[in-house]
């Protein structure tokens, strides 16, 4: 009954930055943490940063630590991922996920509910 609609990807330049956000409607938001991982063709899906339900906790992987921030405003039903100093990679998609925890995990498999995936490609 949840659902998740992700926006904002894209192709950009490396060093530029780019915001994702995740739209959930279907149960209560403020339920749910939520997170994001990226998929590259041929691989797992891979955690990226995950969120609490208030924001007062948060999880990044190690790779986009100092370079992603994960945001939500209850208020509006949504999930951010602001990605700064992009680096020249394979394009991938980056789906959006929700839980219904009161604490975030990194595991791909403790996810029940997930968005569709946008694109983000980062030229040199």
């Amino acid at each position: 009954q949840v659902q998740l609609v992700e926006s904002g990807g894209g192709l950009v330049q490396a060093g530029d930055s780019l915001t994702l956000a995740c739209t959930f409607s279907g149960r209560s938001f403020v339920s749910y943490a939520m997170s994001w991982f990226r998929q590259a063709p041929g691989e797992d899906r891979k955690f990226v940063a995950g969120i609490n339900w208030n924001g007062d906790t948060t999880l990044y992987a190690d790779s986009v630590k100092g370079r992603f921030t994960i945001s939500r405003d209850n208020a509006k039903n949504t999930a951010y991922l602001r990605m700064s100093k992009l680096k020249t990679e394979d394009p991938a998609v980056d789906y959006c996920a929700a839980l219904f925890s009161m604490v975030v995990v990194r595991g791909a498999d403790d996810y029940d509910d997930w968005g569709q995936g946008t694109q983000v490609t980062v030229s040199s």
